[in-house]
């Protein structure tokens, strides 16, 4: 028996809708969903953050993904794109970091790329994709320190756009390496109850999926 209950789940869920063809009619099923469900956010694109804000007036915070799904954007484009997210509504900011300048070594400038976009977002939970599949250990490790010291909420495992997802793994080494500094949020393939509650266990905040509604149907 689960020591969670269907609404401490989703309490928990980003509830996600990030597709390249996703139209206004998905984006507003996916709003009703959260707010019939009241999930922790929808996960969008910037584009539908204004009219996403207007039609839920309020009812679930509107949440919005910045320099997805590759990160490769210059640091100055990301701040710019998440300010106008947050000036039409968006409450929290999901970014990629520079995956290359960390290969690179490049630690400084990839702290340098979260804390513009933090001070774009102000006040506004800022979470941050070092999309874990593309990194060693060694780099995921430095990623826990990088993140909290740049000011941002949340360390965040992937786009779910690249070559894996979350896993089991990745969350206990967060929770190892984070100590507390920011909350943690597993993203990217998760397909079962058991996977979400799993990822609770290990250290999660919170959870990045689109399956969740479906998979808590009453």
């Amino acid at each position: 028996m689960s020591k969670y209950t269907r609404e401490q789940l989703l309490a928990v869920v980003d509830h996600t809708l990030l597709k390249a063809d996703a139209t206004w009619g998905e984006i507003q099923k996916l709003c009703d969903e959260a707010i019939a469900n009241k999930t922790a956010s929808v996960c969008i694109n910037t584009c539908w953050v204004k009219p996403a804000v207007e039609y839920m007036a309020g009812r679930v915070p509107v949440c919005c993904v910045v320099g997805f799904p590759l990160g490769a954007m210059d640091t100055a484009s990301k701040a710019f794109e998440a300010a106008t997210a947050v000036a039409n509504g968006a409450a929290e900011v999901d970014m990629v970091i520079n995956i290359g300048w960390l290969k690179d070594g490049r630690y400084d400038d990839v702290k340098a790329d979260i804390a513009a976009v933090k001070k774009a977002v102000g006040d506004k939970c800022l979470k941050v994709i070092i999309e874990t599949c593309l990194l060693t250990d060694e780099e995921k490790e430095k990623m826990c320190d990088i993140v909290p010291e740049a000011g941002a909420d949340f360390i965040k495992t992937s786009t779910g756009f690249s070559t894996a997802g979350a896993t089991f793994h990745d969350i206990e080494l967060f929770a190892r390496c984070v100590k507390g500094r920011c909350k943690i949020k597993a993203a990217g393939g998760i397909s079962t109850v058991e996977d979400m509650e799993k990822f609770l266990d290990l250290g999660a905040d919170r959870l990045g999926t689109s399956r969740a509604v479906r998979l808590l149907a009453q």
